[in-house]
């Protein structure tokens, strides 16, 4: 028998600082879909991604990126030629211009996460991660699959792993949602409870 979300198992994100930083990604997300031709959204999608994991965890990189040393061009020159390497459309080094311009490179995470998700509704799928302490078995994971398509009423693309911290139970992600029936969360909040005494 699987867990199947509802509303009240949504941890709501109380940060005022993360709901204005989605909000701003998803406008320049929704600018660059604007931009981009139907043929290249999976390329502009996947450069994107890798982009964000560079700004984030490349040292060199976010020197250059921070250091007022650097002029806007070469920063924008580092950026497009780095693009340009993964494969990105042309029209990707324009936009990351204007995130030079506006300060707003460190937005590139949650830039590609919304990028993502108007990638997946222009395709008509809903990704959702699924995370358990134990792998779910193929009948299981396909029984989750039909559920969750019937619940969102849409195709969905899902992807599992496997947490052995989460002690038992599901965590289900769908966007920026979560969804969680696991011992350990339910443990957490339980200890917070008792302290709080």
């Amino acid at each position: 028998m699987f867990f199947v979300p509802t509303r009240t198992d949504i941890h709501p994100r109380s940060s005022v600082t993360i709901v204005i930083k989605t909000a701003v990604a998803r406008r320049y997300a929704k600018a660059l879909f604007g931009l981009i031709e139907m043929g290249q959204v999976e390329a502009a999608r996947d450069g994107l991604a890798a982009l964000a994991d560079a700004v984030a965890t490349s040292v060199s990189l976010k020197h250059v990126l921070a250091s007022p040393a650097f002029t806007l061009e070469d920063k924008r020159a580092v950026l497009e030629s780095l693009s340009q390497r993964l494969g990105c459309p042309q029209v990707m080094g324009q936009f990351l211009a204007q995130l030079i311009k506006k300060n707003r490179v460190g937005f590139l995470p949650e830039i590609a996460e919304e990028f993502a998700i108007l990638a997946d509704q222009a395709r008509g799928t809903q990704p959702v991660a699924v995370s358990s302490a134990a792998p779910i078995t193929a009948e299981h994971q396909e029984q989750l699959r039909s559920r969750l398509r019937a619940l969102l009423q849409r195709d969905v693309d899902l992807t599992f792993h496997t947490k052995p911290a989460l002690l038992a139970g599901l965590q289900i992600r769908i966007g920026s949602t979560l969804f969680d029936s696991t011992v350990r969360t339910r443990l957490d909040s339980m200890r917070t409870l008792v302290t709080k005494e």
